[in-house]
Formats: structure tokens, sequence, C-alpha cells
């Protein structure tokens, strides 16, 4: 990556990947991918700065674009009309040009104003890291849920910044305040307004329904009282990967599992997989997308009704990348949603996945709640099932039942929700010993033997 210096700019080490992505070579590269220019202000506010703007890069990289370069402002505060400096908006645009940019964005959520302005200056497309983040869902979307939630928050993100789209239409008009006298530009502004909050609408009682669906999905799944967990952390830590090892080994076999890259955001929607575990216990098991810093909060709303899933969960498995070197900075940033989401209260075990990159030696390596693994290799699976179980199954109590013969269905539910220990057929119904729920435990307390 070209990195733009000088006394303003502080981007050191900072490096465009230059290995073979996605099977495809540097020519396929330089025919697909826009190349664009990263910029970024340094107000000393940011924990660290580098790493912001190296996941910049990798973001870009997720939405098929080239880093040309990278030119850095430091600042006590960021300018209100252009982010940067009136100064430095000259340096970013000679350098654009240079580099051959298409076009330059912003590490960080830009105002409208900001947007507009700097496209005015720069004459070049503005994006910022919101925008950035919004295109590459908008690229993974697969499901019709999924699409919805994306569209919703893009239109969201766009409605208060139609002024700017908008600007190269002529605006003449007098000084009334009547439609008949507003110029093209903003006659067509208005129209466009009215146009996306009509489909704001409309996705908003589209996602209500697809929410419906999923509470009474999700309710079917609590009266089963098989235990729900859910997996998440910072996005590409391998939450897809263990969700997959454990359905190939445990669950619905490999036609069952998704989409699993090293790259940020490969897959998006929440898939909720059920897991045999051959001793009764079974467990319900949900990938949901991963976090990032600075997650557009619009897409944390917009996809509220997916992240559900987290909210309801019995257990949560907190997955981190061990082999990053800022797997703290994300596992805070991840706590700081599950905060937003209300879900900070759920119990949850800590898992350090990748950590056969580290230094950690004999692997897998368990500390109470938290483990050590490397899914990909297929280690630590059988620990984390054990710790899962451990966790979920806490609740469930030894008891003996006498249920009788005109009680069919009891029997069948205990055979079903519980870890059945003993059965017996007797001549006034049928003896089950059995490791059930507390709560189902007090329901059929009447027929304790």
């Amino acid at each position: 990556m070209a990195l733009k210096t000088g006394k303003t700019a502080c981007a050191s080490g900072l490096s465009w990947k230059s290995s073979v992505m996605w099977g495809m070579g540097m020519s396929e590269k330089e025919e697909l991918f826009t190349k664009v220019l990263l910029v970024g202000v340094d107000t000393g506010e940011e924990q660290d700065f580098e790493h912001s703007m190296e996941e910049l890069s990798s973001l870009a990289e997720a939405a098929y674009k080239q880093v040309a370069g990278v030119i850095v402002q430091r600042m006590d505060r960021v300018n209100k009309a252009l982010y940067i400096g009136t100064g430095k908006v000259v340096e970013v645009k000679e350098y654009a040009s240079q580099c051959g940019a298409e076009e330059i964005v912003f590490d960080n959520a830009l105002a409208p104003s900001q947007v507009r302005n700097l496209g005015k200056e720069l004459e070049l497309p503005i994006l910022d890291r919101t925008n950035l983040i919004l295109d590459i869902f908008a690229r993974r979307a697969k499901t019709k849920e999924a699409k919805l939630q994306v569209e919703a928050a893009r239109l969201q993100y766009m409605l208060p910044r139609l002024v700017g789209m908008r600007e190269n239409l002529s605006r003449q008009g007098g000084t009334g305040g009547s439609m008949s006298n507003k110029g093209a530009g903003e006659t067509k502004l208005e129209l466009d307004r009215r146009k996306i909050e009509h489909r704001i609408s409309e996705l908003k009682k589209e996602l209500e329904q697809v929410s419906r669906t999923r509470g009474i999905m999700r309710k079917r799944r609590e009266q089963s009282r098989i235990p729900q967990v859910a997996l998440v952390g910072y996005t590409n830590a391998g939450k897809s990967t263990i969700l997959n090892r454990l359905v190939e080994r445990y669950g619905e076999g490999r036609e069952k599992t998704v989409l699993e890259k090293d790259m940020l955001f490969a897959t998006l929607d929440t898939s909720v997989r059920s897991i045999h575990t051959g001793d009764n216990k079974p467990f319900f098991l949900a990938d949901t997308v991963g976090f990032i810093h600075k997650l557009p909060h619009g897409l944390v709303e917009a996809f509220h009704s997916t992240l559900e899933e987290v909210k309801y969960a019995d257990l949560i498995v907190h997955v981190a990348d061990f082999s990053d070197g800022h797997h703290r900075q994300q596992i805070e940033v991840t706590e700081n949603t599950l905060r937003e989401l209300e879900a900070a209260d759920i119990p949850r075990i800590m898992v350090y996945n990748k950590a056969d990159k580290s230094e950690i030696q004999e692997l897998p390596r368990r500390r109470g709640d938290c483990l050590y693994m490397a899914a990909k290799a297929g280690c630590g699976l059988e620990e984390l099932l054990d710790l899962i179980k451990e966790k979920v199954y806490a609740d469930f109590v030894d008891r003996c039942f006498l249920i009788p013969y005109d009680k069919g269905n009891i029997s069948a539910y205990l055979m079903e929700n519980a870890v059945v220990l003993e059965q017996e057929y007797r001549e006034n119904g049928q003896y089950i010993r059995a490791k059930c729920h507390l709560q189902d435990a007090e329901k059929y307390k009447i027929y304790e033997s």
C-alpha cells in the first residue's frame, strides 16, 4: 500500500495485502477492484489508531476495493466542515490524482455536510467507514431477511445525505415557499426523500413480519426445553468454523454447514442448528453476525430481530481470535455490543480460537470457563461440547418417576427432553429415572417415585 507521508501524516506499519485473495490473480484484481485512497484523522482519542486504519484497509478489501494509498493527519479535533484540515484537503486531492484513486474512504462516520463539502473539494466519490461496512453487508446478504435488513440500514444512512447527491442539479426557484417555485434539484430531492421514507416504512412492515415468524420459531424451541446456545464474537474470529465442525460431528451433517471464509463478514445470516451429543443432552447452536469496531448503529438496529437470538440464548459462547494481537480490544467491542443488545447478563464461556497460531502449547487447554482451541484443525471440539453441556444442563436434576400408562405423552416427553438413566415397565406404570430440567421435575412432581 502506498503511504503518503508528511509532517501531519502518521501511519507507519500499514501494509496492503498483496497475497492472492479468493483465488484471484493480480491482473484480475486490477480489473475488478476500485482503487481507493484511505484518509484518517488521529485526534489521540482512539485507543489504537494505527490498527483502526489497518482494519479499514481490510474492510476495503472485503468490499472489493484496492488501497492505492493512505493519508493520516494528526489534529486535536476534526474539522466540522471538512473533517480534515483545509490544507490537507489540497494534499489529498493531489495524491488521489497521483495514485489513481477513484474514491476517497474516511476512517469514521462523516456528517452529511462533511460528505457534501468534501465531494465538492475533492471531486471524487466520498465514502466513510459506515458506508463501506454497509457496502460489504449489501454484497454478503443472501437471505430475504438479510437483504431487507441491509436495505433498511442503507436507506436510513442515505436519507440525510440526499442534498449532496443532488447538488449537481440546478436550483432555480424564487423566494416563495410553494413547490412550484422550487428548482429542479430541490423538487427532485423532495421526491427522492418521499420515496425513501415510503420504502423504509414498507421495509419496517416486512421486517416486523419476519421478526414475528422468527419469534414463533424461537418460542417452539423454548417450549421444547432444549437449551439455546449463541456463538458471538468479532468478525472473522471463527464462529462459523466452530458451528460447522460441531454440525459435521454431532449435528445434521455437512449439508447443514454454513459458509466459512477468512474474510470480514463472510456470513450475515443467523443460522440455528441442532447439536445431538449422543447422551441425550442436545442443544440448539446459533451462529450470529460478527461485530466490529465502530459497527454502525443503524446496522445493529436493522439486524435487531436477527440478533435477538443472542438475547434469548441460555448460554453465550464468546469466540475470539487469539492469534490476533488486538483480540483484547475485539473482546471489549463484543462485550459493549452485547450490553447494547441487553444480553450482558447471560451466562457465557470464553473461547480463544486459533490458539494453534500462538505460543500456547498442548492444545486444547481449559482454564475455568475459558477454552483455548483451534476449530479449523478440529482441536478442542470435544472439550467445547463438554463445557457447553456442563453449563446449559446445570439446572438438570436426578429424579425418579412412575408414569401411569394412560399418561404416555409424559413418558414420551421425558424420553425426548431428559437424560434417561433407567427405565422399566412395571405393573402400575412406566418407571423412569432421568436427569431432567428443574422446571420439568416440579411440573411432574406428582409422578415421583
